[in-house]
């Protein structure tokens, strides 16, 4: 439950037993203050009483102000898991971004290779069963059948890349700290993209330079999050120079690069102390800093499974600007709920005071109640507009 349903929650507990005391005091002691008021008239004053104090107004909206909320932002493509995931999205203070398939679309194209033309061959065989969009870029510029029987001993490297046998010669395909891990010497190249290197039994082969191109819709998400107060910050487990140049370009306020799956888990347990932090990434190494963030936010169209179980909120068509809609759109719903609120209560305090002084009839005392559940429901149900 939300703080807003604890709230009507403990309030219940209280009014309602309270308010059943005032209406048998009413009807019992009523004639013996006020001589000129018979039984009969402070039976129906507590009847009255107790039709306007009925708590239906605010046990009924505030759930139903969450449940609009979901049900517009679903609408929109947003799919939210809870009410207390509202509140949470109206009061984030920061938002971090996993690059590839969030700030970039993840879809990779091989732009140059240096060195030996073989590289590309090797990366290939190497990279056969994985399922990285990397990996699928260099079997698309392949572009030839892989004999399986060729492989042996495939050895998977976290944060490094793969080791292979291929043809009995020891086939190395990844980032320069797989290079340094097996002391291989490498030429320093200063390209925009991402940098496979490859070598062949511990001696450099070459270089395949992939790039990914950024989502038309990642400035303008990062724009109008900072309107909203919202920090953003991006991580990487690219290069220094790439990650820093991408964030440049869409804006973003700091970066963290050449970061492993568990170096992200460090820098989001870092950040947690400043605020409210949301976390949106895509693969399956940001399942668990997903699960770590205080909001985590995966790209439906591309995400795999673990990180769309682990998030909060789902974006369907991964469209950036979907989470400053839902930051927004959760600040409204938080709104009505506590117009919801402050309108129930303030309605029916006023009524019960009148009924008490026999001013309100039952009339007055079923709009108190029925009415006060009927204008709170319209209230909530604005939220549903798309």
């Amino acid at each position: 439950k939300t703080k807003s349903e604890n709230f009507i929650t403990k309030f219940s507990k209280v009014y309602t037993p309270i308010v059943v005391l005032l209406a048998v005091a009413i009807a019992a002691f009523l004639p013996v203050f006020m001589p000129g008021i018979t039984y009969y008239d402070s039976i129906e004053r507590a009847c009255a009483f107790l039709v306007i104090s009925c708590p239906c107004a605010l046990v009924i909206s505030i759930p139903l102000g969450f449940f609009a909320g979901i049900g517009g932002l679903s609408k929109n493509g947003i799919l939210v898991k809870g009410s207390t995931v509202i509140e949470n999205l109206s009061v984030l203070k920061q938002m971090v971004f996993d690059k590839t398939g969030t700030i970039t679309e993840g879809k990779f194209g091989v732009s140059k290779i240096l060195g030996n033309e073989n590289a590309l061959e090797y990366a290939a065989y190497a990279e056969n069963n994985s399922t990285h969009p990397i990996a699928t870029s260099i079997l698309e510029a392949y572009g030839k059948e892989i004999d399986g029987t060729r492989i042996m001993d495939v050895e998977e490297i976290a944060g490094h890349g793969i080791s292979v046998k291929l043809d009995g010669d020891v086939i190395l395909v990844g980032n320069e700290k797989l290079m340094n891990q097996f002391n291989v010497d490498y030429p320093r190249v200063d390209e925009l993209g991402t940098l496979v290197l490859v070598a062949k039994n511990n001696e450099y082969v070459g270089t395949i330079i992939i790039e990914d191109r950024l989502k038309k819709d990642s400035k303008q998400a990062i724009q109008s999050l900072k309107a909203t107060g919202i920090s953003s910050v991006m991580l990487s487990g690219d290069r220094k120079v790439v990650a820093e140049h991408i964030a440049k370009e869409v804006g973003i306020d700091s970066v963290y690069s050449e970061c492993l799956p568990n170096q992200k888990v460090e820098v989001v347990e870092k950040l947690l102390p400043n605020g409210k932090l949301g976390f949106a990434g895509d693969g399956i190494n940001d399942a668990p800093v997903l699960a770590l963030a205080d909001l985590g936010f995966a790209m439906g169209g591309v995400g795999s499974d673990a990180a769309i179980e682990a998030a909060d909120v789902v974006i369907m068509d991964d469209n950036l600007n979907k989470i400053p809609l839902a930051i927004n759109r959760s600040k409204k719903t938080m709104k009505i709920v506590q117009q919801n609120i402050v309108g129930a209560i303030g309605i029916k305090l006023l009524v019960l005071v009148m009924a008490g002084f026999g001013l309100a009839g039952m009339w007055l005392a079923i709009f108190a109640d029925v009415g006060v559940s009927v204008l709170a429901i319209l209230n909530s149900i604005r939220l549903l507009k798309k």
